[in-house]
Formats: structure tokens, sequence, C-alpha cells
């Protein structure tokens, strides 16, 4: 009875207060892909797109050991580690981990020694990349056993499932599985017979661990997230105890770079990331893989020591040249953060702009990207239409033609402008205006600032900006960033480059000045803005002879997507 009087009051309140009506809003598809193109087309975007690509299933179950048919990567692995080699390496592995396993994840992954078609040597980075890997697996899966008779960088892969668990245990890494959170919704969690959820423990040479990480690595072997939720095991099991590790390594961890794109050279440690100490090199994949816990101590801890051991075993054993200065540790590592050449978001959101005109109060009737995760992910082929209509549930895709909305003619974005001096002496006081940016639609505009860090500034929302200049210890280039938005919620960004001067150091020099429009090379060094900028490496380099507006080194709003400051 009590049921029904609250089903009443419910109804009773209902018809009190009705809901107004929402005007159904339509789109093209190539409404949204043109979004999501513009959205997501930036180089480092694209680059790790190609580095996550996957090959069909049926392409992997055909790879076989010494098959001429196999995948060009394949073929490459195998003429750099053979079966032979694979059972003199792992001695003591778990009989689930397999050479035939190793190539099939290959075969899933192209970019596991994949081809360099700019120069790089496709065949050094497949031995660094198996190296790096495999001191890891030494690492996160040997048995660390002195007292075997094989030295412990050659006891790798000796555990499949995380010490003390296996697939009988209840209640191990499933906090996640609530239903009821959109973690639950998004990567369900299998359960046993009695209705418990399964446990997602460390499984194979990466130890995968938790239903947010079973699910991603589900949907990019098989197309769908329950796969690996609903069997778990097979993650010990099959070959997927080694495609695991390779989904790792070629995937980044935003604002950490991918593994691979370190070892290839494609991450290129920009100023913020020296100021954290991040160099190229050993050490820096384990910042990746654990630095909360081994890195940034000022003193190596025992893991990294045992990494670093491990590494320089196997990259003697497999051909591989370390140089005098490669930095093997992370002693000195700070956390990467969003302002490295690592950050980059890849998790759709609501976009929650006020647009005038838009129908149903003006919502912006779009997602944006953004660093934390969420369950709609740009490297996911229709996930973007997914957060769209989730948020936004009376957006409908309409293909006859003829979009019906927005009606209003299409906003045109503002242009950021900043006049002011290019160099100043650490800690002085510059004024830089934004008072030439304008409006298209001759509209007003907000301004947003972002300071160098160690700068100050009474205000960041006004239209001059009244900067004290950082002190750092030796004289460097600094970015100050403008971010200018029109009434209608578009905006525009402005880079502008100070060169903060110490007393008694002489500015850089001698290189050429900056030519818009040249064909730089990778490695070429101009001097502009008070400063001296590398062009970046493949596949950054054709940047640098991009528009100026953009890709001026110092100036431009897009300029450390082409250049590296020196």
């Amino acid at each position: 009875m009590k049921h029904h009087q609250l089903a009443i009051s419910m109804l009773t309140s209902v018809m009190a207060f009705p809901l107004l009506a929402v005007e159904p809003v339509h789109f093209t598809q190539t409404e949204i892909d043109a979004t999501e193109a513009q959205l997501t087309g930036f180089p480092l975007m694209r680059a790790v797109k190609s580095s996550i690509a996957t090959r069909d299933n049926s392409a992997v179950e055909a790879v076989s050991v010494a098959n001429p048919n196999n995948p060009d990567n394949v073929r490459r692995l195998e003429s750099v580690l053979s079966g032979a080699q694979f059972e003199f390496l792992f001695p003591v592995r778990a009989p689930e981990y397999t050479y035939l396993g190793l190539l099939q994840s290959a075969a899933k992954f192209p970019a596991l020694c994949g081809e360099y078609s700019d120069g790089r040597d496709s065949l050094a980075i497949c031995r660094k990349s198996l190296a790096t890997m495999f001191a890891h697996f030494a690492q996160e899966t040997g048995a660390h056993d002195k007292w075997m008779t094989e030295p412990q960088w050659r006891q790798g892969l000796y555990w499949v499932r995380e010490v003390g668990w296996d697939e009988t245990k209840r209640g191990g890494y499933n906090m996640e599985c609530n239903p009821d959170t959109w973690q639950g919704q998004e990567w369900p969690c299998g359960t046993f017979a009695d209705g418990s959820y399964k446990s997602y423990f460390g499984r194979g040479a990466k130890q995968l661990s938790y239903n947010y990480n079973y699910g991603p690595f589900s949907d990019a072997m098989f197309g769908d997230v329950r796969t690996l939720l609903n069997n778990p095991q097979q993650v010990a099991d099959t070959w997927l105890n080694l495609a695991s590790a390779v989904f790792f390594f070629t995937y980044p961890q935003p604002p950490k770079a991918s593994m691979l794109h370190v070892i290839d050279g494609t991450w290129q440690p920009n100023a913020r990331d020296a100021q954290n100490g991040l160099k190229a090199g050993f050490g820096i994949t384990t910042h990746i893989i654990n630095g909360g816990i081994e890195c940034g101590s000022g003193s190596e801890k025992p893991q990294s020591q045992n990494r670093i051991e491990y590494y320089q075993a196997l990259a003697q054993y497999m051909g591989v040249p370390i140089e005098p200065n490669e930095e093997l540790g992370c002693k000195d590592m700070k956390p990467f953060d969003t302002q490295g050449a690592g950050a980059m978001q890849i998790y759709w959101e609501q976009d929650w702009s006020y647009i005038p005109g838009n129908p149903n109060g003006g919502k912006s009737y779009a997602c944006k990207l953004v660093g934390y995760q969420t369950r709609y992910s740009a490297f996911k082929e229709g996930d973007y239409v997914r957060c769209l209509q989730h948020f936004f549930p009376e957006v409908m895709i309409d293909d006859s033609g003829t979009p019906t909305a927005p009606t209003d003619p299409i906003n045109q974005p503002p242009e950021a402008q900043i006049q002011g001096p290019s160099e100043g002496e650490a800690g002085a006081a510059i004024s830089l205006s934004a008072a030439q940016s304008n409006d298209p639609e001759g509209g007003a505009l907000s301004y947003l600032w972002q300071l160098p860090v160690g700068g100050t500034a009474p205000a960041l929302n006004l239209v001059n900006l009244e900067l004290s200049l950082p002190i750092p210890s030796s004289s460097e280039s600094v970015s100050v960033m403008l971010t200018v938005t029109d009434e209608a919620g578009a905006t525009s960004v402005k880079a502008h480059s100070v060169l903060v001067k110490v007393a008694g150091e002489i500015p850089p020099d001698g290189a050429s000045p900056y030519q818009a429009g040249h064909a730089y090379a990778a490695g070429d060094i101009v001097s502009n803005a008070s400063g001296l900028y590398e062009c970046k490496p493949f596949p950054y380099t054709a940047w640098c002879a991009g528009a100026a507006w953009a890709y001026e080194p110092g100036v431009g709003a897009a300029w450390q997507d082409a250049w590296l400051a020196r």
C-alpha cells in the first residue's frame, strides 16, 4: 500500500510541475565527423592513433613461426629474436608464455617492430623495444631468486598471475564494478555463479589489473569489452598474456607518453619536461611504468636499480648500444605534468559552453577533449557520437542532407593577438596587451592569461597583463598563453615568448633567423623572439614550415607542436 501511495504522490508532483519540452536537434553524420576531425587533427593525436592501430584477429591467427607470409613487423621481430633466443632469455618462464604468443602480439600491434620510412632505423628500434620490454618483464614478473642457476635478468615471465591470487579468489580488484557508477556501467564486471564479481588481479606480463583496464584491452583485442571482463583468465592463459604488455607499451597514459614513443624518438622532452628532470632514455620508461613509487626520491630505488641492471644485460645480449649520456635511472625525475611534451587530452566530456542562438537554451551540442578518464575515448571510433548523444539525448543524426540545427550562421572564431616586449630581466615587471585581439562579428571578448612557471600577475582576466617574470637559475625563454573567447563561446589561443635574462649571462645567438615557410629539416636550429629553437623530428618536422601564425617558434599559437626551445 505504501508503494502505491508513493507512486501517486510522484505523479501528482509531475503533473503540478510539467517538464519543459525539449526541441529535437538534427545533425548530419558528415557534420559530426568534421567536428571530431577538427578536435583531434593535431600531430600528436595522429601519431598516437597510428601507434595503437591493430590488425584483425584473422591475421593474428594466421601467424606461425618462420612463416614467410607473416606480417612485415613480425618477420622483423623474428630476425631480431629467434625462438631459440626466446628460450634462452626466459628459461624459467611460466609455460603459458610462448614465442608464438609474442609473434601474435606483434601481429596484433603493427607498431611493435614496425617500419619507419623517415630515416629512423627500424631494426635498431625493434631491438631496443624488445630489450626494454624484457627488462621490465624481469622486474614485474621475474622469479627474483638469487639461488637459481640463471641470472635474474633471465628470470622474467616466471609469474603469470599476481602472487597469492588465482581464479577461485573472490573480492579482488573489483571496487569499480558497482553498476551505479559509470565505470561499472561502461565495463560491466563478470560474475561467478553466486552473483559475486570476478577478480581483476594482475595477470600476464604487465600484470593487467582492474576492470577499467581489462575492458579497454578487451575492446582493443575483440571490439567488445565483455569478452575479457567475463573471462579474465584469458589474460593469463592465452597469448593475451604478452599482448597485454604490448598494449601497454604502445598506449600513452597522458600526461605520460607511450614507452614506444620514448624509444623511437617521437617523444622529445620540451622545456617543461627539462625542468622536471625528464630525459629520454631507459629511465623514463621506468617512470612511465611505476614512477610514483620508484622515481624522484633523489636516490635510485632498488626496483629501479634492478631494471637498470636487467636492461644493461639484455642490451648487451641483443646488440643494443647504450650511449654514455643515456639516462638509465629516474631518481631525479619529477612527475609528468600537463605542460610536458607527452600531455594530451584523450577522453570526451560534455562541453558545457553556452552558445547564444542554439536550441534549448543555448546548449553547445558538442563534446570536448579532457585529460581525466571518462567512458568515451578519442581513440575509439564512434565514441564522439556516443558522447554527444549521451549528454544531449535530443540530438538526432539525419543524413538526408539538410541539417536543421543549429540554424544560425556559423560563428567565426576570434583572433588572439599579444603585443609587448619579448625579453626582460629575471624578476622584472613587463606589460603585455591583448587589445589588438578581435572578433570578426564585432562582439565583445573575454580574456584569460596563462603564466609561465614562477611568473605572477595581479589579474589574469583583463585585456592587459602586468607580469612579474620568474627568476630562473639561467637565462631561458618562457611562454605566456592568452585565450580569448567570443560571446558564442568560440576561442582562440596565442603564445608569446619572453626571454628571461639572468644578469651576467650572454643570450643565445649564432643561429640563422627563422624564415616563415622555409622547408626546415629535423634538428635545424633557428633564432627567433630572442631564443633558439630546434625543429622537431618526424612526425612533427613538416609543421616547422607551417603558417607563422601557428608555428612561428616561440610566438605562434601552436609553435611547441613543431619546435623545441633550446
